[in-house]
């Protein structure tokens, strides 16, 4: 671990990874619970029609995505709220038009090398710039979340009674989306656009194996992605590969032990409650 952290480019790898690791999985929570995990999905690939228009109008990438993700979640509101019998059907259209922008936009940079790298990430070559953006991210986001903390734990449980009790739907919603589009589109620069929705789903699919509240929950999960991002950034150093990768890998391989885990636990408790009644 210390040979690790001599090295300046690896200290600020651990440092996003981490703050990103506390951020993802707060909204991700929100995202699970309101049956929108795909929207990771949709918001990451959107971000990279974002990268390729700030990389041909030479701008910063992140700053591009950014934008991308912010109209894309908006338009995943809009017409959630235009079809709420079929709202996953917003999630499909704008990552159809995410997919298709990109495309065609690809074509027209000229750097394929930076492109290619927001497909699956650079954690360990962010620049002091886009470091910064990270931690001013994380930290608006936290705020946010712990400021509306009972507003968004309402409406990720039930929008028809969140209203009931006086909750502000529209004006949370707004803000929440943005939160998203804006932690997506740092993210996906770190872990990669291709493979961001699963670091917002898969902390969260581990700790409601084992949570029993949306608090712990919430608490749960955040911890699920600092531990998958330890391991996952000391795997890729020593065994040469890919961080954003090994970070998602090692979190569906902690899931499956969970999963594996629980149903030993539930046969040997079976078979002890026959022992005794026999």
């Amino acid at each position: 671990m210390t040979a690790m952290l001599q090295y300046d480019f690896m200290r600020r790898a651990f440092v996003a990874g981490l703050l990103l690791a506390l951020i993802i999985p707060c909204v991700g929570v929100v995202v699970v619970l309101k049956r929108l995990s795909l929207m990771g999905d949709a918001l990451s690939h959107s971000s990279l029609a974002g990268v390729a228009a700030g990389l041909i109008m030479g701008i910063n990438p992140i700053l591009g995505a950014g934008a991308a993700c912010v109209a894309a979640a908006l338009s995943i509101e809009v017409i959630r709220h235009k079809i709420p019998r079929y709202a996953e059907i917003s999630i499909a259209i704008v990552l159809s038009a995410g997919i298709g922008l990109a495309g065609v936009l690809s074509g027209h940079v000229r750097g394929a090398a930076n492109f290619n790298s927001f497909l699956f990430g650079s954690i360990v070559a962010i620049s002091d710039f886009e470091l910064g953006l990270v931690v001013g991210v994380s930290l608006a986001v936290l705020l946010v979340f712990i400021a509306l903390y009972r507003e968004l734990f309402f409406i990720a449980l039930d929008e028809r009674a969140a209203r009931i009790a006086g909750v502000p739907v529209a004006a949370v919603n707004f803000i929440f989306t943005i939160l998203t589009a804006v932690t997506v589109s740092v993210a996906a620069r770190t872990v990669g656009a291709l493979i961001v929705s699963s670091m917002m789903v898969t902390p969260v699919a581990c700790a409601m194996q084992l949570a029993g509240s949306y608090k712990r929950t919430v608490i749960f999960s955040a911890v699920f992605a600092v531990v998958f991002t330890l391991v996952g950034l000391t795997l890729a150093y020593y065994v040469r590969l890919k961080p954003g990768a090994t970070i998602v890998l090692t979190g569906v391989l902690c899931l499956l032990l969970i999963i594996a885990g629980k149903k030993i636990w539930a046969a040997v408790g079976s078979r002890r409650r026959k022992e005794r009644n026999s």
